[in-house]
């Protein structure tokens, strides 16, 4: 059976969508994406690792250094290898406004995140684990996170094209979520509970394709 890690933020979580701040409910496992996910490919292991608020490689200087995803990555692929694949949807909390990015330098966070991936040597027998790269849907500043969130929506229109380009050059599978799935409108950034089941089909269909057994 082969290992896939699905690493990101609150939407691999699986959060619900926010009708105030310090809202903490989440989906079912049976409802998530990642609990379809396992469903529709009983010959992996799929392994959901998604924290809230987890970054691509900021220290957040309000909700905590331990969001910054890229810290973290090292320990969470030693404590699941061997690990075949993995899954890196990140970027959408990279838009707050606190941390003044722009789309092109969320795209070479991740960039710097699948380096560290493949350098990890936490692939089946010492290799180099594979790499789904996924750009989150564009968000929209709404409900309790409007301001949180403040001149994200424009910028997170961008974040598909940079991300596609960000896997061209890195020569791993792209796949664009703002295709299959939008964010609900009460919070701009979370998924509403139909928005699972396609995603999880998109992401299997994705994962038949790019890493066949």
């Amino acid at each position: 059976m082969r290992t896939l890690l699905c690493y990101g933020d609150s939407n691999t979580h699986g959060t619900l969508p926010a009708p105030y701040l310090g809202f903490t409910a989440r989906y079912s496992r049976e409802e998530r994406w990642t609990g379809r996910l396992a469903r529709l490919l009983p010959d992996w292991e799929v392994i959901a690792e998604g924290q809230p608020g987890r970054t691509t490689v900021h220290d957040d200087p309000v909700e905590g250094a331990h969001r910054n995803g890229l810290t973290v990555l090292p320990a969470i692929l030693e404590s699941h290898r061997p690990v075949d694949v993995v899954l890196l949807m990140l970027g959408t909390n990279d838009l707050k406004e606190r941390f003044s990015v722009n789309a092109g330098d969320i795209a070479l966070s991740l960039e710097r995140l699948v380096r560290v991936i493949r350098a990890s040597g936490c692939g089946p027998e010492g290799s180099a684990p594979g790499v789904l790269l996924v750009a989150p849907p564009p968000i929209e500043e709404a409900g309790c996170l409007a301001g949180m969130f403040a001149g994200g929506a424009a910028k997170s229109r961008a974040l598909a094209r940079e991300i596609e380009a960000a896997a061209q050059r890195l020569d791993v599978p792209f796949l664009d979520a703002g295709q299959v799935v939008r964010v609900s409108p009460v919070d701009g950034i979370h998924y509403e509970a139909g928005a699972n089941a396609p995603l999880a089909e998109a992401f299997a269909e994705a994962i038949r394709r790019n890493f066949p057994a």
